[in-house]
């Protein structure tokens, strides 16, 4: 990278904690951030102070393009998986509150209107995006970036591949800069992309791009690498951990079973979820967490099973390894509360997942612009 080209700019849409930024990392300037949460602007600015004038909190759909300053290279949008439904398209847009995906995407065009759109947009989302109303949603939104110009791809990847955690995301970078050398088959070409991708119409297949992205590289630690000192930390009491112990069907407690008889130490990630009309109990013991989510209610709380010299204990994930296992330093500055704390880590993007991204696609996206206007 020319060390005397300005630094790659960007806007971050539904910023929270800022772990999109944290991922692009400084070759990437950020120029402008929104989110509508109180909780995640405080904590985005803690942890990126003296940035304050571009970080506005609020809903996406009061921002106006005069709101967002230059013209960035790219833009970010990490949307709410809970309110993402582009079935249908603008249906709905006139009334008191539709996807907040809408409300980025408008901005968008606006930019575009303005002839400042930026050069690349990625929208990381649950791979469910891909197939939510029969594939309609996705259709949709190839549909939209198409209607601006954009060819685009997308690319399933999960966290799981740098930090021990099981968090599968779809990541679609759309873009306007010249895609060659950057195409070919890809492991990260899942079936549920392939399915998606073969569901589009003729016109919406032929502006695909197929990223060509080599698997990410081998991760080199497991859950028990990230935990805080069982000295450090509050331990739920035996009853409670015998009742947790008694809502596991068979298997998996024979699973547990089997290492108490072992007498090693063992590591498991417990979540509760109703299975028909009872609730259970499921640990696994691979060396991932499971996938952490916003603590909307005692069962979404992940659970630790640790067992050692025979004896089994449980306790909840604290917010500070939940930063780790989203690739999070130490010191990134997390809410005094634990709720608090594990609401921005849940609704978060796995930093080390952007950071490889952008180091394998989207930084080099960009330089080819960069290259192209210094040869001019």
């Amino acid at each position: 990278m020319n060390r005397n080209a300005p630094p790659l700019s960007f806007y971050e849409f539904f910023a929270g904690g800022g772990m999109a930024r944290l991922g692009l990392g400084p070759a990437w300037d950020c120029a402008f951030a929104n989110d509508f949460d109180a909780v995640k602007a405080a904590t985005y600015a803690d942890n990126f102070p003296g940035l304050e004038g571009h970080f506005h909190q609020g809903d996406v759909w009061d921002l106006t393009a005069a709101d967002l300053p230059g013209r960035a290279d790219l833009a970010w949008a990490s949307s709410p998986c809970q309110d993402l439904s582009l079935a249908g398209a603008r249906k709905g847009l006139a009334g008191e509150r539709s996807s907040a995906f809408f409300g980025f995407w408008k901005l968008v065009e606006a930019l575009d209107d303005q002839g400042r759109a930026p050069d690349t947009v990625v929208v990381e989302n649950v791979v469910g995006l891909l197939t939510s109303h029969r594939g309609d949603d996705f259709t949709a939104l190839c549909g939209l970036l198409a209607s601006r110009g954009y060819r685009f791809g997308a690319l399933e990847i999960d966290a799981s591949h740098f930090v021990p955690q099981s968090r599968p995301r779809v990541f679609v970078v759309a873009t306007r800069l010249p895609v060659d050398g950057l195409e070919g088959q890809s492991p990260l070409h899942g079936r549920a992309v392939r399915e998606a991708a073969a569901r589009l119409p003729a016109d919406l297949k032929d502006r695909w791009v197929w990223w060509g992205l080599d698997a990410p590289p081998a991760r080199n630690a497991d859950l028990a690498a990230v935990l805080e000192p069982d000295d450090q930390v509050d331990w739920r009491g035996d009853d409670a951990t015998a009742a947790l112990l008694d809502l596991m069907a068979p298997s998996h407690r024979a699973s547990v079973d089997a290492r108490i008889q072992s007498g090693e130490r063992a590591v498991g990630a417990v979540f509760r979820r109703m299975r028909g009309d009872d609730q259970r109990a499921e640990v696994r013991f691979d060396g991932l967490a499971g996938c952490l989510r916003t603590p909307r209610g005692g069962s979404s709380r992940q659970t630790l099973l640790v067992i050692d010299k025979g004896r089994v204990r449980s306790r909840l994930v604290t917010p500070r390894e939940g930063a780790r296992l989203m690739g999070l330093p130490d010191g990134y500055r997390l809410p005094r509360s634990a709720t608090a704390g594990l609401h921005v880590i849940g609704d978060g993007v796995a930093a080390p997942v952007v950071r490889w991204l952008s180091e394998r696609l989207l930084t080099p996206l960009a330089l080819r612009k960069s290259a192209s206007l210094a040869a001019e």
